[in-house]
């Protein structure tokens, strides 16, 4: 059997995107959580990792609009904004996975462990942030929050003004230690929420908190080499990642070694916002050691995919 590290896509966390309600999510939770104790039921250990786009968008975005109607109401920090939501969607994932245990008679605990992410303050990112979060903002409402606050707000293809904060690289996980001890005590864990709460150390043990966002799937990597897992799987929305992607000569990858995927990269096949960064954090993994596999696929066909009968595994 393996050790796999999984990272949840969106659509394995909320179902419908319109429907952002906190019971909206535990439904989907539920059904995600079905797959997973699929592969703990083979026998695998699985570690579990998880975006949290929209989730923290509306965390910010209530603080925001909080202050907007009360002056005296604060604006909640975002890396406290991250930690809230690893809080709330490891609770459902948690829960939800825990029962799902039980009802196959699978006597496993499962814990969400708030991670903390180690990035490097010289992190180009920093120079040039790009990832928008939170509500809209006129222009003139910005540019107070640009002196006021020190935001970097970037208008957002005429929707108005938003905040946008940096995407760095992980270095390490802080949380390392634990998760290896839970992992390999037999229990299931849920780690690097939303690609974990970016800390930059300043030395002496201390950690300070940075408002940017940390790519899930580069975080899902980070913890998958850390642990040596023997599998990296992404669910994301498609089966198999395609070249051609939406062209009448669209064509799907079963299988890929690292080298033809670095030609594809080259090509431009990849999205950017999309495909990309899964693939390279694919890549990652695949790349650092030998006999290693990683996996893109949905949600559904997780568990073929493991047994190679469906997604797209890449290899070196």
């Amino acid at each position: 059997m393996a050790r796999i590290v999984i990272a949840l896509g969106g659509n394995a966390l909320q179902a419908n995107p319109k429907d952002t309600t906190a019971e909206a999510q535990l439904v989907t939770a539920r059904q995600t959580s079905e797959t997973i104790v699929d592969l703990i039921e083979e026998g695998h250990e699985v570690i579990v990792a998880h975006g949290n786009g929209p989730q923290v968008g509306q965390l910010v975005a209530t603080y925001e609009a909080a202050a907007s109607i009360n002056e005296n109401s604060p604006v909640m920090p975002f890396p406290e904004c991250g930690a809230m939501s690893q809080g709330y969607i490891g609770y459902h994932l948690q829960q939800s996975i825990r029962a799902e245990m039980r009802k196959r008679g699978i006597n496993k605990e499962v814990a969400t462990i708030v991670t903390q992410v180690i990035v490097d303050a010289n992190d180009p990112g920093f120079k040039n942030p790009t990832k928008p979060v939170g509500s809209f903002f006129t222009q003139e409402q910005a540019k107070k929050l640009m002196v006021e606050k020190g935001y970097t707000m970037k208008e957002d293809s005429n929707r108005g003004w938003r905040r946008v904060v940096a995407s760095p690289l992980p270095i390490d996980i802080v949380e390392e230690p634990i998760i290896r001890t839970l992992v390999e005590a037999g229990h299931i864990v849920i780690t690097v929420g939303g690609g974990g709460i970016p800390v930059i150390d300043k030395g002496n043990g201390n950690l300070v908190g940075v408002p940017a966002v940390i790519d899930k799937d580069f975080a899902s990597c980070k913890i998958a080499e850390l642990l040596n897992a023997d599998a990296f799987v992404v669910l994301t929305a498609v089966e198999q990642v395609a070249i051609n992607f939406g062209k009448p000569n669209q064509k799907n990858l079963s299988r890929i070694t690292v080298e033809e995927a670095k030609i594809y990269i080259e090509e431009g096949q990849f999205a950017p916002g999309s495909m990309l960064p899964k693939i390279k954090a694919a890549l990652s993994f695949v790349d650092a050691k030998e006999g290693r596999r990683a996996i893109i696929t949905s949600l559904e066909k997780a568990k073929d995919a493991i047994s190679e009968a469906a997604g797209t595994v890449i290899t070196k």
